[in-house]
């Protein structure tokens, strides 16, 4: 996710644009022509080997998944793998990538994201011709589909089970441990200066759900409303994540709060106020694994006895 305030705020106050049910959304089936989050039919082609990624988590999964070496273009954003070959161009931000350097890169598909991307970008690549698939998982569940959607490109079935086995196994170990325990109630910051969280339509809501934690503001009607600190406090959460991406929160912001604004909260009182790795808060593919363990032993630690 990268997103910056200005960016997050765009998609308060209205409705985002059509997104296909979920079984449209599971059908990434390369040779076929299949319904994208952008509502358009698309032609996939059936052995894709160049491919631009515009947004970051695809680009880590495409990796993971052994298709590294079809990638020949991605933004700015995209930190991971670390060891990105040079080969691979940059094109870019997600919000503002060089649509000309993406058809200078002549790509079998160019993989995008509702949120991460503008939809005018996406419309000027499919102008000039280029394929363009846009994914929108907002489930645990549909993002692994999108995981195993991308796998079909071509990855190993050795390696696929490698990558979307971990993923399967962690979902189950949390929901197992969330039924044993008793709920627990987050406040999840997306942004400071105006501060900003998350409503139920977002997929980190869902990740968090999938570990067994509310999210204290589910009930906003923007999916990423912006909040007050007196209005976090009187939602008296018994955890606050502070992810380190879109902003980066530090400790010293967590110390703040725990002093501060939000000192009278079960989170403060019980030392629940953390900073988190934000990729693991919103990105899809590979790190779903590791963030349901995370999340899991956050919610944990928030209801063992003091």
């Amino acid at each position: 996710m990268s997103d910056t305030a200005d960016g997050l705020a765009g998609h308060e106050g209205r409705s985002p644009r059509r997104a296909p049910s979920s079984d449209a959304r599971a059908g990434f089936v390369p040779g076929s022509t299949c319904v994208d989050a952008s509502g358009a039919a698309i032609p996939l082609p059936e052995d894709a080997r160049r491919i631009v990624s515009l947004v970051p988590s695809v680009t880590e999964s495409l990796f993971a998944l052994g298709l590294g070496e079809r990638v020949v273009g991605v933004t700015d954003w995209c930190i991971h793998p670390a060891d990105l070959p040079p080969r691979v161009a940059r094109v870019r931000g997600t919000k503002n990538p060089d649509c000309d350097a993406v058809f200078a890169l002549a790509p079998d598909l160019v993989l995008a994201n509702h949120e991460e991307n503008r939809e005018i970008d996406v419309r000027r690549l499919r102008e000039r011709g280029a394929t363009v698939w846009v994914d929108y998982p907002r489930t645990v569940h549909e993002a692994v589909l999108h995981l195993d959607g991308l796998a079909r490109l071509g990855a190993d079935a050795a390696l696929r089970d490698t990558v979307l086995s971990p993923v399967h196994s962690a979902f189950e170990r949390a929901s197992r441990a969330a039924a044993a325990r008793e709920p627990v109630r987050a406040f999840v910051a997306v942004w400071k200066d105006p501060w900003m969280s998350l409503s139920r339509d977002t997929y980190a809501h869902d990740l968090l759900a999938c570990a067994g934690i509310a999210n204290v503001f589910a009930d906003a009607t923007d999916r990423y409303p912006r909040v007050t600190l007196e209005e976090i406090a009187a939602r008296d959460p018994d955890l606050v994540l502070l992810p380190d991406e879109p902003y980066r929160f530090t400790a010293d912001d967590a110390a703040d709060l725990a002093r501060g604004a939000l000192s009278a909260t079960r989170a403060a009182r019980a030392g629940g106020i953390h900073v988190i790795d934000g990729t693991l808060a919103f990105w899809h593919g590979p790190r779903i694994a590791r963030a349901l363990e995370l999340l899991s032993d956050l919610a944990a630690l928030a209801v063992a006895p003091r």
